[in-house]
């Protein structure tokens, strides 16, 4: 019987500690909708860097990631 009672307080700590970690906390941004976007560089498909500015002046940007690239599944 001790045994069992021990087993089962160290699942009990266990899965405390396990579920008791904080989530990571979401990003913050100073940004609001409609703000300019801050310029960044990103490798386009062939591995040339391509920044934002280079489309400035230019009609819209669209910037989509797909979340399966370059993966089996």
């Amino acid at each position: 019987m001790k045994k069992i009672f021990v087993s089962f307080f160290f699942l009990i700590v266990f899965a405390t500690i396990s579920f008791a970690q904080a989530a990571p906390k979401a990003p913050t941004t100073h940004l609001k909708v409609g703000d300019e976007a801050p310029d960044f560089t990103l490798s386009d498909t062939t591995g040339k860097p391509v920044k934002l500015s280079d489309f400035k002046g230019k009609k819209n940007v669209v910037l989509a990631f797909y979340v399966l690239a370059f993966t089996g599944g």
